[in-house]
């Protein structure tokens, strides 16, 4: 039998250091500064103990020359990702599936 392997969830914060601060030489200071936010709320974030906002993401994007949905579908993914894994058995047990329900309440 297998058995899955669960890869733990990746934070936004952990994309935004690896993939964009390292690579292009900017430190936390210096993106937080350009983006006219609390150095604070980029450590934060990077530490995956902040989520990115809305706000944050538009500044990013800005910052970056990207799409903001980037930002926030990182941070989208990454919440789902780990609502799965902490809540999806419980939620299993309470709710009751459909199951072809819907055909039978549309044909009235």
């Amino acid at each position: 039998m297998y058995r899955k392997k669960l890869i733990k969830p990746v934070h936004p914060g952990v994309i935004l250091l690896e993939e964009f601060l390292e690579p292009m030489g900017i430190s936390q200071y210096r993106l937080a500064k350009d983006i006219s936010v609390p150095a604070r709320r980029i450590n934060e974030v990077i530490k995956g103990k902040r989520a990115i906002t809305v706000d944050t993401a538009l500044r990013l994007a800005l910052f970056f020359d990207m799409s903001s949905s980037f930002w926030l579908g990182l941070q989208k993914d990454y919440e789902l990702d780990v609502a799965k894994i902490e809540l999806q058995q419980k939620i299993k047990k309470e709710v009751h599936p459909w199951h072809g329900r819907l055909a039978v309440a549309w044909k009235h």
